[in-house]
């Protein structure tokens, strides 16, 4: 029996079986040793079983991408970062010591890996068949294109990921077994979104731009055709629920209730149990049982259990301690390691709780023998956390041994009765043969005896005493005497042990003490300084939590415990509730660095609010899948709730994103926003749930070993994803609505004005001007408004302080620095220290420059009515003139015209001799 310490199982494997052939050379003819590696097996499977989810999930992800992105070379460029950030996984995995285990790489999702490069090739995609539909571009135009693309969606692409990747970060936070277990998972899955983010940002727009086809298309692909039919589907009901909007929201709300009071009522364990494929069982004889009888009673079991199972291939038994005790027991518990064939090829049962209750009936014909069944590892495991080798260990406390024992055995009679319990066992504290003998003084009084000489006959008789010393050459050894074994064997021997009296004459032992036979404590075990008993229960059919309660209710109810005595329940319930409360911690930290992003992201209180509403419609998906499927709450389900809430605002964060750009190119009417942002944004949507749900459907429906652990999560992930799309494509719009409409209500909401038109001076408007083309006064006005320099310079003034509105709150300058001997070094000890200090501004500062932007924008609308007043007067006044010179001057030629005439007619009377 081994036991690893901080040891790689799989190169400590090869090592033992190297060893064993060698050792094999030295032993007789005959002589096999065959090792059997109880670890190695359950590795080698969850490894087995790790592969075969990988791959799977891989090809699935890539055939949702090449189908929904209906452009192969897209799809191949985006299911190329997988390996690629794989290959940045396991390097760094490498360098910082991570092992490659059934949760480091079984917990990952390629879908996850590869969403921030879906939504910027699908950008890309969507500029290139809008804009260049049948044409051919030249490199230089592609180049721009996904330049242009990528710049546009790289911000909710690259803050996606980033969220995803820091809700991970308070798993690291967890101790213990669980952090033992989720620790690795946090830290691979970090590594890789930290991977693909680097190659999303840089490989995946080079890549698109070197290999995406020049010629674009303007035929129809299947990816089109799936999305045109999504949108039939999906407009509708957008319309009903832009147009019954409370009705959509209260009926979310009220289903978000009525799915948390089903997740109170849902049961709980610590973790789900591996499937070791071995089985494991212990023997259990009455105290005082002798080590001939525990390896004779072993050997029946045995031969009974390989001939009535022929799914078993042997069965190894551990007796007693070995020499170093790591799992120190005593004669009378056997250790039993059942090896068993692959679980395909059992015909007596068909599952491991059956095999149980098989073996446990053909047993069952083995008088005085108690049985209790684990499997090798979780038998181990159990012991280790809490000294009980059962799932839960209820602990009574109290003072008298006796009564301690007696409270126990009445409690296992009420824990037997309770549905879902497997097996129940009561620590052995008495029951152990002892001889007491009780001296009669006033006896001993009359016959001159002293205790102190009675006592060294007793020891002498049956112990032995030294009566010399016996030399062999230099070697030398103790004389010891005592009776001969046929007089030592029983009761009557110490009753009739003669005891020598001062006149050399003899009388039984019994004449002067009282001998009996008692049963004595068999072990004391203290915990808190007070004395304890374990009851230990198995789970059957249940949950731990579930079963804990039941067995809680029932023996308040009917086990009466004297002042002072009283039940602790632990095991792996106590685990679940240390984790449980760990959670708790983290989950509100999770949550809280979402929050932090999400303002981040998009600079407003509001927004950041808008989308955090989408985690807790993800967790109505994930509780009702845990539900359908008759799952329980498990550590690995709550790390599942983490992961889901970092994907759930990803798509958020891709739709509102748009919607915002939408408002920016002055599409005003809020409906039609929602209508063309939720048409445009449907297929990135879609693809990114998509991948990231059904990356995950391999670890969720596999039976193989090792998938227990993974099954809650991937299944909390793949419930919450579906519901966090619904919200994204229904209820969100909705929220979006009702925030726009508050937004215009309180005047946030100015839209910048379109560039100036030509200038035209208004010194251009002469008379020529107005006889030719006449103007109303009204024109006049409105075309100096529109031209003036002046008006220009205020409008100019007014979009440049909105430009510097509503500034997102942003990181201050981060400084890395490393320090160390090389992180390849060969020999020696590898030193190195990585340094990040960031500096983070304070967020009322943005606040405050916010709020002074908003009165500034204020002053340049008053500053421009002012100008616009002022040149309003100036142009009625120039326009006045203006008419007032034009009828002078045509008052001024008819004057001409009159004097014109008198002067013809005087000229005619002087010819005429006047």
């Amino acid at each position: 029996v081994m036991m690893l310490k901080g040891a790689n199982s799989a190169a400590v494997t090869e090592r033992v079986k190297e060893r064993v052939k060698q050792i094999e050379k030295s032993l007789p003819e005959g002589v096999v040793i065959e090792p059997y590696l109880v670890r190695d097996k359950l590795v080698s499977t969850a490894i087995g079983t790790v592969e075969k989810n990988l791959l799977e999930g891989g090809l699935i992800v890539i055939f949702i991408l090449v189908l929904m992105l209906g452009n192969w070379r897209a799809g191949l460029i985006v299911a190329s970062v997988i390996p690629l950030a794989m290959l940045f996984a396991v390097s760094m995995m490498n360098m910082f010591g991570i092992s490659a285990n059934l949760m480091s790489l079984g917990a990952i999702d390629f879908g996850l890996i590869v969403d921030g490069a879906v939504i910027i090739v699908e950008a890309i995609i969507h500029r290139l068949q809008v804009n260049f539909a049948g044409q051919k571009l030249t490199a230089a135009q592609m180049n721009n294109q996904v330049k242009a693309a990528s710049i546009k969606i790289r911000s909710s692409a690259a803050f996606g990921e980033i969220i995803i990747l820091m809700v991970y970060i308070p798993i690291l936070a967890l101790v213990g077994i669980e952090g033992k277990m989720f620790k690795p998972m946090a830290q691979t899955v970090m590594l890789a979104i930290a991977g693909a983010l680097i190659l999303s940002l840089t490989y995946v727009p080079m890549m698109s731009a070197l290999f995406l086809n020049k010629k674009i298309s303007d035929k129809k692909t299947i990816a089109d055709r799936i999305i045109g039919f999504s949108q039939k589907l999906y407009a509708p009901v957008l319309k009903v629920a832009l147009r019954l909007k409370a009705v959509f929201v209260l009926a979310t709300i009220a289903l978000f209730v009525f799915s948390f009071f089903v997740f109170t009522k849902m049961g709980g364990e610590f973790i789900p149990t591996l499937e070791e494929g071995d089985l494991a069982m212990q023997q259990i004889l009455p105290p005082g049982s002798s080590l001939s009888q525990s390896i004779e009673m072993a050997s029946i079991i045995q031969k009974k259990l390989l001939n009535d199972f022929p799914e078993i291939e042997d069965v190894v038994v551990n007796i007693g301690a070995a020499e170093i005790p790591t799992d120190p027991m005593p004669v009378e518990i056997g250790d039993y390691v059942l090896v068993m064939k692959p679980k395909e090829e059992w015909t007596s049962a068909s599952n491991r709780k059956e095999m149980f209750e098989k073996i446990e009936q053909s047993l069952s014909v083995i008088p005085g023998v108690g049985f209790e069944f684990s499997q090798p590892i979780q038998l181990r495991f159990n012991e280790l956390m809490t000294g009980s080798k059962a799932d839960i260990a209820i602990k009574l406390y109290g003072e008298d041994l006796d009564l301690l024992y007696n409270k126990a055995k009445e409690a296992e009679s009420v824990i037997t009765k309770i549905d879902g319990v497997g097996t129940v066992n009561v620590e052995q504290t008495i029951g152990m043969p002892q001889i007491i003998i009780n001296f009669k003084h006033d006896k001993m009084a009359q016959y001159g005896l002293q205790v102190k000489a009675v006592n060294q006959v007793v020891r002498s008789a049956f112990a032995g005493e030294t009566a010399g010393i016996v030399y062999e050459g230099e070697k030398r050894f103790d004389l010891v005497v005592r009776l001969d074994e046929a007089y030592r064997k029983n009761i009557d021997d110490v009753k009739n042990l003669y005891i020598t009296l001062d006149n050399g004459t003899q009388i039984p032992l019994q004449t002067v003490a009282e001998v009996e036979l008692i049963d004595a404590p068999m072990q004391i075990s203290r915990e808190n300084t007070n004395r304890r008993i374990v009851i230990g229960v198995n789970v059957g059919d249940t949950d731990i939590e579930t079963l804990v309660g039941k067995i809680e209710t029932e023996l308040d109810a009917k086990v009466e415990l004297p002042v002072g005595y009283y039940f602790t329940y632990g095991g792996q319930f106590e685990n679940l509730k240390a984790a449980n409360a760990r959670l708790m911690v983290a989950v509100p930290i999770a949550l809280g660095l979402i929050f932090v992003l999400l303002y981040f992201t998009f600079g407003s209180l509001s927004q950041a609010l808008l989308i955090f509403t989408a985690i807790p419609l993800s967790a109505i998906g994930g509780i009702w899948a845990l539900e359908l499927r008759g799952m329980p709450f498990s550590i690995s389900a709550g790390i599942g709730f983490i992961a889901l809430f970092g994907v759930a605002v990803l798509n958020g964060i891709v739709l509102i994103g748009y919607l915002n750009q939408l408002k920016e190119e002055g599409v005003t009417d809020i409906k039609e926003r929602i209508m063309k942002g939720t048409s445009v944004r449907l297929r990135p949507v879609l693809l990114t749930a998509s991948v990231a749900s059904l990356g995950f459907l391999p670890m969720a429906l596999s039976t193989s070993g090792g998938a227990e652990v993974q099954r809650p999560l991937a299944t909390v992930v793949i419930g919450g994803l579906i519901s966090a799309t619904f919200l994204t494509l229904v209820v969100l719009p909705i929220l979006y609505s009702w925030l726009a409409q508050w937004q215009e209500r309180k005047g946030n909401n100015l839209k910048p004005p379109k560039a100036a038109m030509i200038i035209l001076p208004l010194l251009f408007f002469g008379s020529s001007v107005f006889a030719q083309q006449p103007l109303s006064m009204d024109k006049a006005v409105e075309m100096a408004i529109q031209n003036h320099p002046a008006i220009r310079v205020a409008n100019l003034q007014i979009q440049q302080g909105q430009s510097l509105q509503n500034l997102p709150y942003s990181l201050g300058k981060t400084d890395f620095s490393y320090q160390g001997n090389g992180l390849f070094r060969e020999n020696g000890q590898r030193v190195n220290q990585i340094g990040v200090v960031q500096d983070i501004p304070n967020p009322s500062m943005v606040k405050a420059q916010n709020i002074l932007q908003q009165q500034k924008i204020a002053n340049y609308g008053l500053q421009k009515e002012l100008t616009e007043k002022e040149l309003t007067l100036q142009v009625k006044q120039t326009y006045l003139e203006l008419q007032q010179r034009k009828e002078l001057k045509a008052l001024y030629e008819q004057l001409g015209t009159v004097y014109n005439e008198y002067l013809r007619m005087a000229n005619i009377r002087v010819e005429a001799g006047e």
